[in-house]
This record gives structure tokens, C-alpha cells and sequence, in this order.
């Protein structure tokens, strides 16, 4: 309860655990994008590669795996299934022969947009409630965060 000048008791709302309303959103875009991209067959985590590998070929499995916070272990066996697929390449990285560098194909560039466009679609959907300046104002906030916590988690921030 807070007091104000005149007297008068208003009770205090409580407000919500960032990490508990995060876990929320999160769950409704999951369950909204597993079908989206089960359509395009694609796994979460492929997606999330063929979206860090659109930003910029020739990742060493390694730093890919580090990129996307993937287990480097179980990284080879999502890149085998996108190899398959015919959506990435690896090659010997020719500064360390033991490392793979990895980059899209054209198969892979494509599906990605396709999909990308999908999410982007029901994103919108989710987002009509939000005026223009809200949503801007979403996700500059999200990105904000998001980038202040990438670099204070590589001790650059």
C-alpha cells in the first residue's frame, strides 16, 4: 500500500517477472513457428543456422556453434541433416585443415527467405494489437537488450 498526500491508501500492483512474461512470449512463438517450419522442414535449430549462416558465409563449425550458443558436439549431426537437404556446404577451412568452414547454398538461401517470410508473417499477425510507434519501440527494446546481453556475456560490454 503507498499513502499519498491526501491520505488515501492505493494499493500497489506488483509487476511481473521479466523472465516469467519472456517465458510466455516465448512459448506462444515457438508453438506459432513449429508449424510454420515443419511446412518448410526445417527444425528450430536449422532455421536458427541457415539465419545466422544468411548474415555471413564461411562460420568454422566452431564459431557457428558459439554464434547460435548450439553444442559444438551436436551441431555435426544438424549440419549433416541440412547437407542432406542440400541447404549448406562444408569445406576444409584452408587456414586450419582440421576445422570445416560451413555456408549456404542456393537451395538453403531460398528456403531460409521462404521460411523467414513465414515468421514474419505471423509475427505481424501477433503484433496488429501494437500500434506502429509500439512496435518499433518492441523491437528496439528487444534488440537493445539482446545486444547488451551478447556482449556481456563475450566480457565485451
Amino acid at each position: 500500500m503507498i499513502a499519498t498526500a491526501t491520505g488515501t491508501r492505493i494499493a500497489t500492483v506488483e509487476r511481473e517477472d521479466l523472465g516469467a512474461q519472456f517465458a510466455r512470449v516465448t512459448r506462444v512463438l515457438i508453438d506459432a513457428e513449429r508449424p510454420l517450419l515443419d511446412a518448410r522442414e526445417l527444425s528450430m535449430w536449422g532455421y536458427i543456422v541457415l539465419s545466422a549462416l544468411a548474415t555471413g558465409d564461411a562460420d568454422t563449425q566452431l564459431a557457428l556453434s558459439e554464434r547460435i550458443g548450439y553444442d559444438k558436439t551436436r551441431l555435426i549431426g544438424l549440419l549433416d541433416q541440412l547437407q542432406l537437404q542440400g541447404l549448406v556446404e562444408r569445406e576444409p577451412d584452408p587456414a586450419d585443415r582440421r576445422a570445416r568452414r560451413v555456408r549456404l547454398t542456393a537451395a538453403g538461401r531460398a528456403r531460409y527467405k521462404a521460411a523467414r517470410e513465414d515468421v514474419h508473417a505471423m509475427e505481424d499477425a501477433l503484433l496488429a494489437r501494437l500500434d506502429d510507434a509500439e512496435r518499433r519501440a518492441l523491437h528496439s527494446a528487444l534488440a537493445s537488450l539482446s545486444s547488451r546481453g551478447r556482449r556481456e556475456s563475450s566480457g565485451t560490454g
